[in-house]
């Protein structure tokens, strides 16, 4: 039970003290199963490498406990580690985002002339919508002027092929009229014309026998 519980309190106190540092700017360093170069070599980490100290330095001795990023737990010289990220890899991460501003720069640049481009031929597209809209609008015009008169014609010619019906009826009603009364005035200058011959067939017929008369007598 009583070892259960220093196991306890060191286990925490491991947590509690473990802290994040840099390995400073070197190439490379080991990370060794134990505190010394007569340990095995776990693994090789690069500068910038971020590692996590689970037990500082002895005083003795010149190592660090610690885990790096893929899980693994190991020693190394604790001059090689540092609390701030190392200048060479600031400067390295600076130097990205500037390249990415950089680009970001160009890349904005570029899209600006496209969206210029494309504003210059949308004005250009807007003046001549402009102008059409302009024309139709005078044709508009010109055509509701031109309907109105074209209606009023319309409405005229209609009155006045009213009145041409209307008068054509009437002059085809008298003509009728005309006809008929020709030819009733025919017939009467006929029959009266017949009744003189008649009347002077009648006449000589009965002079000439009289004259026979006369002659016989």
């Amino acid at each position: 039970m009583k070892s259960f519980i220093v196991f306890f309190i060191v286990l925490f106190s491991t947590v509690v003290q473990a802290e994040t540092m840099y390995v400073d700017d070197i190439v490379k360093i080991t990370v060794r199963t134990g505190p010394g170069i007569a340990h095995k070599i776990l693994a090789m980490i690069k500068s910038g490498e971020r590692v996590e100290v689970l037990k500082p330095e002895e005083p003795e001795k010149d190592w660090s406990l610690v885990r790096i990023t893929n899980g693994k737990e190991g020693w190394v010289l604790s001059r090689f580690l540092k609390s701030k990220e190392p200048d060479g890899l600031v400067l390295d991460r600076l130097k990205k985002k500037h390249n990415a501003l950089k680009n970001q720069a160009v890349s904005t640049i570029e899209e600006n002339k496209v969206y210029k481009k494309e504003n210059k031929r949308l004005n250009s597209e807007l003046k001549t919508n402009k102008e059409i809209s302009k024309k139709i609008k005078s044709s508009y015009e010109t055509l509701k002027k031109e309907s109105a008169e074209f209606l009023e014609l319309k409405s005229n010619y209609e009155k006045t092929s009213s009145k041409l019906i209307e008068q054509t009826k009437k002059a085809t009603k008298l003509e009728e009229e005309l006809t008929s009364l020709l030819l009733h005035q025919n017939i009467k200058w006929f029959l009266s014309g017949a009744g003189v011959l008649l009347l002077g067939f009648v006449i000589g017929f009965s002079t000439k026998r009289q004259r026979r008369r006369s002659s016989l007598l």
